[in-house]
């Protein structure tokens, strides 16, 4: 999780500061989220990098198959609220910024993004007013410290929020 003050954004724009100034977790967070949903994933290729690697990973091989042979059949967001090591494997390595990992599953990052994001945009074609969902995150005290003095500015999450 990164966070960016309203007084840091400020700053930067007042001093005509470039945005490459803000803190580098948070600039490979976007940057990272744009290339991810910018490529054209091949998903057969895509699929079996990630079951291979997932072998390497000594992942059970029934969840492994099932993934590989049912993968179509069901979404992106059954997939990952599914209790297998999707979930586990996919928020770590957003959380640690493993490259290496995050591109075995951009496919899959992908796929999960689109489909939130035509989700938001059914509901909130149906909603007129915003309304107050609710998600618990452990935060240590210096994390907490930080999102409190960032109201107002900018926050970036390296998960999935599956509320």
């Amino acid at each position: 999780m990164s966070f960016i003050s309203k007084r840091q954004i400020s700053e930067a724009a007042s001093t005509e500061q470039n945005l490459d100034q803000l803190p580098p977790s948070y600039m490979y967070s976007v940057i990272f989220k744009d290339i991810i949903l910018e490529i054209d994933h091949d998903d057969n290729k895509s699929m079996n990098a990630l079951v291979n690697f997932c072998r390497e990973q000594n992942i059970p091989e029934t969840q492994i198959n099932l993934l590989q042979s049912n993968y179509h059949e069901k979404s992106p967001i059954w997939w990952y609220t599914k209790p297998m090591f999707l979930y586990g494997m996919l928020n770590r390595a957003l959380r640690m910024l493993d490259m290496k990992v995050m591109i075995k599953f951009g496919f899959f990052i992908q796929s999960l993004h689109l489909q939130l994001e035509q989700l938001h945009q059914a509901q909130s074609a149906n909603f007129q007013e915003a309304f107050t969902v609710y998600r618990g995150q452990e935060l240590s005290q210096k994390d907490f410290q930080n999102l409190l003095d960032s109201k107002g500015g900018l926050l970036s999450f390296n998960n999935f929020l599956s509320t």
